[in-house]
């Protein structure tokens, strides 16, 4: 466990077991050199604690680089809930969470993710005020397709020449909030989908709603398409997968989409453009972190809208470099951290 901290470059590990409503739970925070760490609550079925403990590291530095480079003022952390097996109150669960987020003080400010939803959040606020995504809030999915929209005309931008989706053929992997509301915003672009998810339900829907041509959660990958676009859980572009990919583009809502970096060079040297998902995908984390903030719509929006220029300007600094998209995106999310380590040192 502590290697992997080190590996990560996490700050601290933090555990909460409460056998009176089932609650087994771990916040990571990777840094908070830059303000609070921030980040959503993951609520969903683990095999056991040590895959827990790697999820929520791995993403908890993936916020951190998200929030790095989307210029806010907090770090990276992460909440992982192990869903129970049994019977139990979900309401008493999210409110002993919350007490778990309070007793860290206000370093790990709570959010919506995986698994959670609104009225999680209402339930964990009962308890802290250090929770994003209540009621009076709103959901910050809608704010995440958005961005991922944004990333997507700017990848096809770099690589066509054109923010025109019109035939644009996607492949997208994952109908979730983010997905449906994507899909959405896709459709109405006059982009031609193909989708797949494990629920039928979720596919049957799409198919029917946006026009979409449907395939078995295993197909997508091999799908010809201009772009595949994963929207479901990480790690979707490993070895198993990443030779069969029949695409120009990559670019997706889904966190931690590479198994590891090298899977982004193996993108690189196929010839298919990246969009590095903590930069893509920051909508959300830029929404959570502006509302908690009290900060006006138009300016939530207009932030949101600027992932567009930074994917972009990101493109052109890997072509210039000859490097991979992720590369030089880890390169400048570690650098701003290193910065505000090297000031608040200085500042103690």
């Amino acid at each position: 466990m502590f290697r992997q901290m080190e590996s990560a470059g996490l700050q601290d590990l933090h555990f909460w077991q409460d056998p009176d409503t089932g609650l087994q739970a771990i916040i990571a925070i990777h840094d908070t050199f830059r303000g609070p760490a921030i980040g959503g609550c993951r609520f969903i079925t683990y095999p056991d604690t040590a895959a827990a403990i790697t999820d929520a590291i791995r993403l908890a530095k993936g916020m951190s680089y998200k929030a790095a480079l989307a210029g806010l003022p907090h770090g990276g952390g992460k909440a992982v809930i192990m869903k129970p097996s049994g019977l139990y109150d979900r309401n008493r669960l999210m409110r002993s969470f919350g007490h778990f987020v309070d007793s860290l003080n206000g370093r790990y400010i709570t959010a919506m993710d995986s698994g959670t939803q609104i009225s999680d959040m209402d339930n964990i606020a009962i308890n802290t005020r250090f929770v994003t995504c209540t009621r009076d809030m709103g959901d910050p999915s809608p704010s995440t397709a958005q961005g991922v929209f944004a990333g997507i005309q700017a990848s096809t931008m770099f690589r066509f020449g054109t923010t025109d989706l019109h035939n644009i053929h996607i492949a997208l992997q994952g109908l979730g909030h983010v997905g449906y509301a994507l899909a959405k915003l896709l459709h109405n672009a006059g982009a031609r989908l193909t989708v797949a998810d494990i629920d039928t339900q979720k596919v049957a829907r799409a198919t029917a709603e946006f026009n979409a041509r449907a395939v078995e959660a295993n197909e997508i990958y091999d799908v010809a398409a201009d772009i595949f676009c994963p929207c479901g859980l990480g790690a979707i572009i490993n070895p198993d997968t990443v030779n069969r990919l029949n695409c120009a583009i990559v670019a997706g809502s889904a966190n931690n989409q590479l198994a590891d970096d090298s899977q982004g060079e193996n993108l690189w040297r196929r010839g298919i453009l990246y969009a590095p998902d903590y930069l893509i995908n920051a909508g959300g984390l830029i929404f959570v972190a502006l509302q908690h903030a009290r900060h006006h719509d138009q300016s939530i929006r207009q932030k949101v809208a600027s992932i567009y220029d930074s994917l972009l300007e990101l493109y052109k600094h890997a072509q210039a470099d000859d490097r991979p998209t992720n590369d030089i995106a880890d390169l400048r999310a570690r650098t701003i951290i290193r910065q505000a380590s090297m000031d608040a040192h200085q500042a103690a």
